[in-house]
């Protein structure tokens, strides 16, 4: 039994086709990225999983259960983060996790004991009797993903977590998903980021205009458009040949030569790729004058497999 799976679903909104016959499936225990931008049908997909909109058509289940037909059920299985916390700011964080605690009908003192527990994993103790209303963006995003996990949950939904936080509060985001990841939580990711979804997800599947568009690994994705590349900057232009010739050996595909004394590598990225084509390309006399490692974004994604960058619109009107 898959932990979240989905055939033809499909909701509009106006003239606006949110989902357009969405085929996805989860496996237990694991993590699955949906990658997309504004628009793709990211949010409406969660939505539906979670019970809070209606499909037009299709099925939907999670932990095995019809999504329709008993959301009730549903929602006794699941832990939800959307985009923006659904921190109440005149609580403090120990009472918002107490009293999403009484929503699910738990015991007072298990309730307490469950919310002293996500305080100290959340390193949220020393903050837990200020009202929400003072916390940092990054402390109401943890505050946010422990009242999802008070129930202990049998799938995650984490729907764009890292949005508005700055680098710092995002890179700790992405340390505590992984966290919660090892441990076994059963997780789905929605995000627009390329980098995210390949440092979090077990597996991804792309999304644009309501359907899945590609799916596998970050790596398989990559290959698909030419995987990550090196790009070297020569001291000597007329060094290109030779260099070209040099870095054939590590190069996945064709090399191109986008300006004079400059070449882009398509490369398998691993550890130590850069030192390595440095020593090669030095022991070979051609001087360097600048290596960068470069990454395929979303729109390199999109651009490869659709012939349009990301776009942003509106899939689920307010």
């Amino acid at each position: 039994m898959h932990a979240v799976e989905t055939t033809d679903l499909r909701k509009t909104y106006g003239d606006t086709k949110a989902l357009d016959g969405l085929n996805l499936e989860m496996e237990r225990g694991s993590v699955l990225g949906v990658l997309g931008p504004n628009g793709a049908g990211k949010t409406t997909t969660v939505k539906v999983l979670t019970t809070l909109t209606r499909p037009d058509s299709g099925r939907a289940f999670v932990d095995g259960i019809d999504v329709v037909a008993e959301p009730d059920k549903v929602r006794a299985r699941i832990g939800l983060t959307g985009q923006y916390a659904a921190v109440e700011e005149r609580l403090t964080g120990r009472e918002n996790l107490h009293y999403v605690a009484r929503l699910f009908h738990m015991p007072k003192g298990e309730g307490r004991a469950r919310a002293n527990e996500l305080l100290r994993r959340f390193d949220l103790l020393e903050a837990a009797d200020r009202v929400a209303i003072g916390y940092s963006g990054g402390m109401r995003r943890r505050l946010d993903i422990a009242m999802s996990l008070i129930a202990r949950p049998a799938v995650l939904f984490l729907d764009e977590p890292t949005t508005g936080l700055d680098p710092r509060s995002r890179l700790a985001m992405w340390g505590l998903i992984e966290e919660l990841v090892a441990e076994g939580t059963t997780t789905f990711l929605t995000t627009q980021y390329l980098d995210e979804a390949e440092a979090l997800a077990d597996s991804i599947v792309v999304i644009d205009r309501g359907q899945v568009i590609a799916r596998g690994t970050a790596d398989e994705l990559k290959d698909q458009i030419g995987g990550d590349r090196l790009l070297i900057t020569l001291s000597d232009a007329a060094a290109a040949s030779p260099a070209a010739a040099v870095m054939a050996a590590m190069a996945t595909a064709t090399i191109e030569l986008p300006e004079p004394g400059k070449l882009l590598v398509p490369i398998h990225a691993g550890g130590g790729i850069i030192p390595q084509a440095v020593r090669a390309l030095d022991h070979a006399g051609c001087d360097i004058a600048n290596i960068e490692l470069r990454r395929p974004s979303l729109d390199d994604v999109f651009l490869a497999l659709t012939g349009h960058v990301a776009e942003t619109i509106e899939d689920d009107p307010k």
